[in-house]
C-alpha cells in the first residue's frame, strides 16, 4: 500500500536543499513533491506531481508554496491521479484547457474589438455615405432626426442587440403625430443597421425592414408621401405676367425654374460657365443633378432674354447684389408665400406635367426627360442612347408661348374657350403646344 499525506506542516514550511545543493524534493506520497531550490533570492518552494501514463514519466508542476498550500496541493494531486485512472494525461488535458481559454479570450477581445453602438455606427454611415449628399445640410437633418427620436432609445445599444421591440419603441410614439417623419427615421434606422450588418457588426435579418415585418407590429401602411403644393396650370399665365412684374433675382430665378421646368437646386446653383447663349442651351453637370446624370435643357426665348438681362455678379448665373453667392434655397419659396401662398417652386413642375398631358401631342418621354426623371424600365433605359433634345426644345418652346398668354378673366370669350377644350392640342396653326 502507497502511504500518501507524508509531510507535515513545519516540514513544508522549513524545505530547503541541503547543505552544498541547489535542489531538493520531499515526498508527500503517491506522486506528490515538494520541490525546494535554492535561488538568489532565498529558497523557492513548488508543488510537483510526478506520474507515468503509458511507459511516460512526466513530471507536472501544481504551483508554487506561497500560492498553494499543503491541503490545496493534496486535492489537486487527488484530481490528477483521478484523471489518470480515467486514461487522460493530465498535461495534455492542461494543456487543451489553457488552448480553450486562450480561444475564448480572443473570441472576447474580437467581439469587444467590433461592438458597435447605434449612435457609433450612424457616424460610420454618414462618414461613408454622405458625400453622395448633395448638400451638407441633407446630412445635417439625417443626424438629426435620429439624435432626435432614435438615440433616446438605441443610441447607446450595440447594434448586435437592436431587435423588433427597440424599433416599435421608436416608432410607436411618432407615427401618428409625425408620420412622415417616422417613415424617414424608419427608414434611415434600417441603412444604419444595413451597413452595420455589411460591415460585421451585427447578423442576422434587419429588423428595421417595413414590408411584412414592422408593418406587422405596427398596423397600416406608412403614410404616402405628400406631394408638393402645385398651381393648377390653367392659372399659370396670369401668374407669369404677374410675376415678369417683380424686378428682383428671385423673381428672375424663379420664372426661369418656371420656363425651363428645373428644380430648385439646379436653378439657383447654375453657373455662367453652365449657359450657351448662342445654341440657347443650359448643361447642369451631373453633379448638380438628382439622378447624376448630365442634363441638357433647351433655352426658349424668354429664358435667354432673361439672362441677357442679368449682371453678371460672379460665377453664379443668379448670384446676390452683394456678395455674388447663389440665393438660398428658400428664397424662391419665400417670393411665392407672398403672391401665392401654399403654393411650392417644385409644384410647377407638376403644372408643366399636367399642362403637357392635356394640352399637348407630345409624347410622354420626352416630357419625362424634359423634367429630367430617370427610365425605370432597365431595358428601355438599356436602349436609350439620345436626350430627345430637339424634340424637347419644341416642347419648351411651346410651354413658354402657353405661358406668355394669359386666359381671359373667367366669363369672357366663353365660346373660345369652349372650343379649346375640345381641342387641347390646336394652336394658332401650330402642332403639339
Amino acid at each position: 500500500m502507497r502511504k500518501i499525506e507524508l509531510l507535515s506542516q513545519m516540514q513544508v514550511r522549513n524545505a530547503k536543499p541541503d547543505k552544498g545543493r541547489f535542489v531538493k524534493r520531499l515526498l508527500d506520497g503517491a506522486g506528490l513533491y515538494l520541490q525546494a531550490t535554492l535561488g538568489t533570492d532565498g529558497v523557492n518552494r513548488n508543488w510537483i506531481f510526478r506520474y507515468e501514463l503509458d511507459g511516460v514519466r512526466q513530471d507536472m508542476g501544481i504551483g508554487p508554496l506561497h500560492t498553494i498550500g499543503l491541503a490545496d496541493a493534496r486535492r489537486k494531486a487527488r484530481e490528477l491521479r483521478a484523471q489518470i485512472l480515467d486514461g487522460v494525461d493530465p498535461l495534455e488535458a492542461r494543456t487543451e484547457q489553457r488552448v480553450e481559454r486562450r480561444e475564448k479570450a480572443q473570441a472576447v477581445r474580437a467581439e469587444q474589438a467590433k461592438a458597435q453602438t447605434f449612435a457609433q455606427c450612424t457616424e460610420k454611415y454618414l462618414t461613408v455615405h454622405g458625400t453622395k449628399w448633395r448638400n451638407a445640410k441633407h446630412a445635417a437633418q439625417w443626424r438629426a432626426t435620429l439624435e432626435a427620436y432614435a438615440y433616446p432609445v438605441i443610441g447607446d445599444l450595440n447594434v448586435s442587440d437592436i431587435d423588433e421591440g427597440h424599433l416599435v419603441r421608436v416608432l410607436q410614439p411618432i407615427r401618428k403625430k409625425i408620420p412622415e417623419t417616422a417613415r424617414r427615421v424608419r427608414g434611415r434606422i434600417e441603412a444604419v443597421l444595413g451597413y452595420a450588418t455589411v460591415s460585421k457588426f451585427r447578423s442576422g435579418d434587419n429588423p428595421a425592414r417595413w414590408r411584412n415585418h414592422l408593418e406587422t407590429l405596427l398596423g397600416g401602411t406608412q403614410k404616402a408621401v405628400k406631394h408638393h403644393a402645385a398651381l393648377p396650370f390653367i392659372d399659370a399665365p396670369a401668374f407669369m405676367a404677374e410675376l415678369r412684374g417683380q424686378k428682383s433675382p428671385s423673381a428672375s430665378a424663379l420664372e426661369f425654374a418656371i420656363l425651363t421646368a428645373g428644380r430648385t437646386g439646379e436653378v439657383i446653383g447654375a453657373r455662367w460657365s453652365e449657359i450657351d447663349l448662342k445654341h440657347k442651351t443650359w448643361t447642369v453637370p451631373a453633379s448638380r443633378m438628382k439622378a447624376k446624370r448630365e442634363h441638357r435643357v433647351p433655352l426658349c426665348d424668354r429664358a435667354v432674354a432673361i439672362l441677357k438681362g442679368l449682371e453678371h455678379r460672379g460665377d453664379f448665373v443668379f448670384g446676390t447684389a452683394v456678395t455674388g453667392k447663389p440665393l438660398s434655397n428658400m428664397a424662391l419659396l419665400e417670393l411665392l408665400r407672398g403672391v401665392r401662398p401654399g403654393v411650392t417652386t417644385h409644384g410647377f413642375r407638376s403644372s408643366f406635367r399636367d399642362w403637357a398631358s392635356e394640352r399637348t401631342n407630345f409624347p410622354p418621354d420626352v416630357v419625362e426627360m424634359a423634367l429630367a426623371h430617370t427610365i425605370t424600365n432597365k431595358v428601355e433605359a438599356a436602349y436609350r442612347r439620345g436626350d430627345l433634345f430637339e424634340k424637347r426644345r419644341k416642347l419648351m418652346e411651346a410651354w413658354a408661348g402657353f405661358l406668355a398668354k394669359p386666359l381671359p378673366a373667367e366669363g369672357a370669350n366663353v365660346t373660345a374657350l369652349n372650343a379649346t377644350a375640345r381641342h387641347p392640342t390646336r394652336q394658332a396653326g401650330q402642332g403639339p403646344q
